[in-house]
């Protein structure tokens, strides 16, 4: 049970990740993209927004640290441990908190504004409820395991994660975490499974076109047309 949880769902949800993001490229372009809804309403987007994607983007940052970067390199650096988990739970809390409240924000704002609320489809509503789920859950175990548990997710989660793309598996280290753990790194791949069939595909979009494009040439408006008639194409110019 544990080759399967470990090993064999995380490659399968890595794969649906690359391929369906491929296929939704190549056959759905029209369909890539955030589908805003700012037109509707923008009081609550202004707060929400900000808040989810920085909080998110700090998060993931913080993930790249933890989960990528081995003990041993942070300890070379002249992180201590104690450093490290100092930081963890500060700057951890602080970008998780951010993003629980914009999202709560955002959920709001989509369940109580009418024409959002419309333009929600069913995979919004999944997508919704696995990403809650995700953040909550690493919140709490960032919570847990720092300040009232003992377990060192750099010495197991992070061993076992880096093995998934280095084939240097390691099934045995996520069956020994703590559930919440377990939990965490379940409804992760479960996230990265409906990925590319949500909207969370604009993620990987990046407007680099608009470097390229030429300028769009406007032509200048008579500053006297309001005191005058206009002059007909065909009038002899004095």
């Amino acid at each position: 049970m544990d080759t399967v949880l470990w090993v064999v769902v995380p490659y399968v949800c890595l794969t649906v990740f690359v391929v369906g993001h491929f296929w939704r490229y190549r056959y759905d372009k029209f369909g890539w993209t955030t589908r805003s809804s700012q037109l509707y309403e923008d009081r609550l987007l202004r707060w929400g927004s900000p808040l989810f994607h920085f909080g998110i983007l700090a998060v993931f940052l913080g993930h790249v640290m933890g989960l990528g970067v081995p003990k041993a390199w942070t300890e070379a650096v002249g992180i201590s441990e104690g450093v490290y988990h100092f930081l963890a739970v500060s700057i951890g809390a602080v970008a998780g908190f951010g993003t629980v409240v914009g999202m709560a924000i955002l959920i709001y704002r989509r369940r109580t504004v009418g024409p959002v609320f419309s333009a929600t489809t069913k995979m919004d509503k999944a997508m919704y409820l696995v990403l809650a789920t995700v953040i909550v859950l690493g919140l709490a175990n960032t919570a847990i395991a720092n300040i009232f548990g003992h377990y060192d997710y750099r010495d197991g989660v992070s061993v076992w994660f880096r093995g998934i793309f280095r084939f240097s598996l390691h099934p045995e280290l996520m069956a020994e975490a703590p559930i919440g753990f377990q939990l965490h790194g379940l409804a992760a791949m479960l996230l990265f499974a409906l990925w590319p069939f949500t909207r969370l595909v604009h993620v990987f979009s990046a407007p680099l076109g608009y470097l390229t494009r030429p300028y769009i040439v406007y032509r200048s408006r008579d500053t006297q047309l309001g005191t005058h008639r206009p002059r007909r194409g065909w009038d002899r110019v004095n």
